[in-house]
Formats: structure tokens, C-alpha cells, sequence
């Protein structure tokens, strides 16, 4: 069993021995010690919760919501819901912060606290570790009966969130309209069956062919939405003659299609696609994390627009954005940011406005996708041995590479005329993340072998 305890919330697998696993004592102990920091940070008490399908759900939040009230605050509970619906609704409803239950695209057995702040977004790091700091050493205190919290049922986000997402200047309903699109949707049995068909109603598709779409938990695939899990909705597509397939993960901030001929459009191709249209109506920046595909800084420098790389993670990116006033951003793994909303991934903001840029470009899916440049991406891993000091290696393999264009904001990024290697050291394992990308899949294995062979030679 496993508890990942980290700055921007708690996540693991329900069953086991507290601390060892995600147990009710966790979540009611990391539960009181964020709504007692989101009481004394801001003063409001008050907090959205939100969650997404998964079998573990509905008793993760009983938990939540009754320890919110037992130290007094007050609950807007969206029910089932998406994570970018819970980050709109924290500012909509001034509430101090916000709860969403989910593991994202890990599988079912997980579950997960994802942390808000006031404006809706992801704690910072500075946060994270002061609310851990108060889960460990029990710093909170609960609520006499008669100053126990209340609970507000809320279900109208749905349509808030989609109200939005159509008041966006860069959506144009009446071109998807027009584009009369055949669209399969693969939800992954979560809240993306509830929430991407409305929105694609609400856009006019009247052809919608749904698989995996009853929120019931019960994943039918792994749900991370990657080519080797979406074979279902690959098929889905070809049968029914769809224009193009949509597939999102159990919380519905990462999102991906699939071309009409069922092969991938690619995730790390949703956020360039999505970037591509908005430049062209939005002169601006744009970030993307320093392991996402370079096709968009390509396609930000032909626009006439400047790149920047940000360290992983959504917060990191959010950062950066912010600093350098960007119009659109995000990460590789199908998460796009469009600050015109909010500052989170929304893959149902993704879904419009890559709908208005295939209906106004004309083409097919696979057509579009041939616009942009080719990049092939690697993943791979290096298994460390016991007592390994990784940032003397790290630095060791800058110093190889001192002559060459690199990044050390988040590990070590080596930029090569053809490609780029991403040697990142993981958080939770004893290993070191190779990411690379080159212009074909050879090429970006053999620029990860490279790389992974000088690391063994240093090592020895």
C-alpha cells in the first residue's frame, strides 16, 4: 500500500495501516490541517469540494466534508465534478480555497486530496510544506457543537463551467455547429461522461458516440489517456465513421484525440494544436514545462511569439506564465492552461477551442495534424545504486555538457540542434527520469542512450 505525502496534497491507495496507505485517520488528519490553514491564511471558512467518479469517492468525501464541518467550516459541495469546475468554482463562490478528490490518471485502487488556494489554483511550495508541517504535528483544533460548519449543495457548476468556456472570445459555437462533427468520446467511466458530452451539446455536435461514459468508477481501461489504453475508442472511431475521437483522464484536465484513421493526433500535439489556434487571434508568449514536445516553441517562434520553459509540474508552469504575462500554456501530457479562464489544465476549455480551429481550418484531424512539426518522444529510466549522490552526477553530466545549450531549473536539460535529453531525479523512486525527443523515434532513443551511457560510465 502506498501514502505520497507532497506539497500540493495527499494521495495513495485506500486500505492498509494509517500512514502506510490512503486510511480514513490520513484523510481526516490532512483534511483538518487544510482547512485550518485556509482559515488562518485567509479568514474566510468556507471551502468548494469537488470529486471525481472513482469507486472510493463517495467515502472519501464523507470523510472530508464531516471533518471540514467538525472544525467549523463551511462545505460547497459540487458532487461529482471535474478539477478544472472545482478551480472555477473556489473564486466564484469567494470560498478560501478548495478540496478535489481525485488521483487523476492513476488507477482505481488510488484516490487523492488535490489543494487549492483562494484564487482556485494549486497551493505553492511554501504552502504545501507548512500544511503538511501542521497534518504532523495535529495543529488544529475542532469546533464545539454549536460552531460545526454547514453544507451547501451545489450542483450548477456543470453549466457554469460550460457557460464559461462558450463566453470565450476564441470559441466560435456556430463554426463547430456548422462543422457538423462526428465525435466518439471515451471518459474513462468518470466525470468527463457527464461533462464532455454537455459540452459538445452545448456546441452544437449532434453526432456524439459515447464508450466508457457512465461515471460509475469502474475504469475500463487504465486511465491515464495514452495510444496503448485508448484502443477501445480507436476502434470506436473507425466504426462509426467519427471525424475524430476525444479521451479524457478521470478528473478531465488532461485531454487527447484520435484522428479519424484511429491512429493518435498525439497528447503532447493537443497543447501546440490548441497554442497554434490562440496565437494566431492572441499574439503573446507561451510555456510548457521542460519535458514537453519543442513543437511549441516552433510553432510560438513561426507565430512571431516568444518560448518559455518552465519546471514540471502544473504549479511551475502556472508560475511562469503568470511572470511573463503568457497567453496560453500548459504541459505535454495533454494539459492545456488558457489564463482567458482560469489558470488551470481544463481540458473542456482544450476541447472548444481545438473544435474551433479544426472547423476554421477546413481539415481533416490527421490533415491538421500534418501542419505541425514531427517530434518523436522517449521515456526512459535509470535505477540508482544505494548511496548515489544524483546532484554531484547531475552536475558532473552539466559539466560534459557546459558547451552545450542547457537548462538546470528542474534537473538537467541538454538542448541539442536535433533534439533534447531531460535528466530529472524522481521524488518517490530511486531513479533518474530520462525524457528525451528527436525528430524520429530512433533518434530520440538513441540521443536517451547517449546520454544514459555517459551517466553509467561516471558512475562506473
Amino acid at each position: 500500500m502506498t501514502l505520497i505525502k507532497s506539497i500540493s496534497g495527499i494521495r495513495g491507495t485506500i486500505g492498509g495501516k494509517p500512514g502506510e496507505a490512503l486510511t480514513p485517520i490520513d484523510v481526516v488528519k490532512f483534511t483538518a490541517a487544510f482547512g485550518s490553514f485556509i482559515k488562518q491564511r485567509s479568514g474566510i471558512n468556507r471551502i468548494v469540494v469537488g470529486r471525481d467518479a472513482r469507486i472510493s469517492g463517495e467515502m472519501v468525501r464523507n470523510l472530508v466534508v464531516g471533518t471540514l464541518q467538525s472544525i467549523g467550516m463551511d462545505v460547497i459541495d459540487l458532487g461529482l465534478s471535474t478539477t478544472p469546475t472545482v478551480e472555477i468554482a473556489v473564486p466564484g463562490e469567494r470560498a478560501g480555497g478548495g478540496i478535489i478528490l481525485t488521483a487523476s490518471h492513476n488507477p482505481a485502487q488510488w484516490n487523492a486530496l488535490k489543494l487549492l488556494n483562494g484564487e482556485g489554483e494549486f497551493i505553492n511550495d511554501e504552502e504545501g510544506k507548512q500544511v503538511l508541517e501542521m497534518a504532523e504535528n495535529f495543529e488544529f483544533s475542532f469546533a464545539d457543537v454549536e460552531s460545526l460548519g454547514q453544507v451547501l449543495y451545489d450542483d450548477t457548476y456543470l453549466q457554469k463551467h460550460i457557460d464559461q468556456v462558450l463566453a470565450l472570445e476564441l470559441v466560435d459555437v456556430e463554426a463547430v455547429r456548422k462543422a457538423n462533427f462526428n465525435i466518439a468520446v471515451d471518459a474513462v467511466n468518470s466525470t468527463g461522461g457527464i461533462f464532455v458530452p454537455a459540452l459538445l451539446e452545448a456546441l452544437g455536435v449532434t453526432n456524439i458516440h459515447k464508450i466508457h461514459c457512465l461515471p460509475d468508477g469502474h475504469f475500463a481501461h487504465n486511465p491515464e489517456p495514452l495510444a496503448e489504453n485508448l484502443t477501445d475508442l480507436s476502434a470506436l472511431v473507425i466504426e462509426q465513421g467519427a471525424d475524430l475521437g476525444i479521451a479524457v483522464d478521470p478528473d478531465v484536465d488532461r485531454l487527447c484525440f484520435v484522428m479519424e484513421d484511429g491512429k493518435m493526433f498525439g497528447e503532447e500535439y493537443t497543447l501546440v494544436a490548441v497554442s497554434d489556434y490562440v496565437l494566431r487571434h492572441t499574439p503573446g508568449d507561451t510555456v510548457s514545462n521542460l519535458s514537453s514536445t519543442r513543437a511549441l516553441r516552433d510553432v510560438t517562434i513561426q507565430q512571431g511569439s516568444v518560448y518559455h520553459a518552465a519546471a514540471v509540474g502544473e504549479v511551475n508552469v502556472v508560475t511562469k506564465m503568470k511572470e511573463v504575462n503568457a497567453v496560453i500554456g500548459g504541459e505535454g501530457n495533454g494539459g492545456v492552461i488558457y489564463p482567458a479562464i482560469h489558470y488551470g489544465r481544463d481540458a473542456l476549455a482544450g476541447i472548444a477551442l481545438f473544435l474551433t480551429h479544426l472547423a476554421k481550418s477546413g481539415k481533416r484531424i490527421s490533415e491538421l495534424r500534418a501542419t505541425y512539426p514531427p517530434y518523436f518522444m522517449s521515456k526512459n529510466k535509470i535505477t540508482l545504486t544505494p548511496g548515489l549522490d544524483v546532484d554531484q552526477l547531475l552536475a558532473a553530466m552539466q559539466q560534459r555538457y557546459r558547451e552545450t545549450p542547457h537548462s538546470t531549473i528542474d534537473g538537467l536539460k541538454i538542448d541539442f540542434e536535433e533534439g533534447w535529453v531531460h535528466l530529472r531525479k524522481s521524488n518517490t523512486e530511486p531513479i533518474i527520469r530520462v525524457y528525451s525527443e528527436g525528430p524520429t523515434p530512433d533518434r530520440a532513443e538513441a540521443l536517451a542512450g547517449k546520454v544514459m551511457e555517459e551517466i553509467r560510465a561516471i558512475v562506473g
